[in-house]
């Protein structure tokens, strides 16, 4: 699947089966359900669930709990806006 793919995906009402339950997390937070995208990768511990955890805290506005998250990412903080951030997150971990 390709980034345009994912985006058109957002019609409908659940995310492709194909997708890893990290970029279910990012479908459901461009769905505006950002507490479903939350608990979908809440309780795991791999470095891309991190950064899309990272990147779910700071759009929430927890600035604190994020840089946590990137940290534990190995990531720096995203210095763009949260729609270039997840744009970024959706075309890294499609790939």
């Amino acid at each position: 699947m390709n980034f345009e793919a994912f985006r058109q995906s957002l019609s409908s009402t659940k995310p492709p089966a194909e997708l890893s339950v990290q970029l279910c997390s990012l479908w459901y937070d461009a769905k505006g359900n950002w507490s479903h995208a939350h608990d979908l990768v809440n309780d795991l511990t791999d470095p891309v669930s991190a950064h899309i955890h990272a990147y779910l805290h700071r759009k929430e506005g927890d600035e604190w709990n994020a840089g946590y998250w990137y940290n534990r990412a190995g990531k720096k903080k995203f210095t763009g806006s949260l729609e270039e951030e997840w744009e970024n997150l959706v075309k890294t971990y499609l790939a």
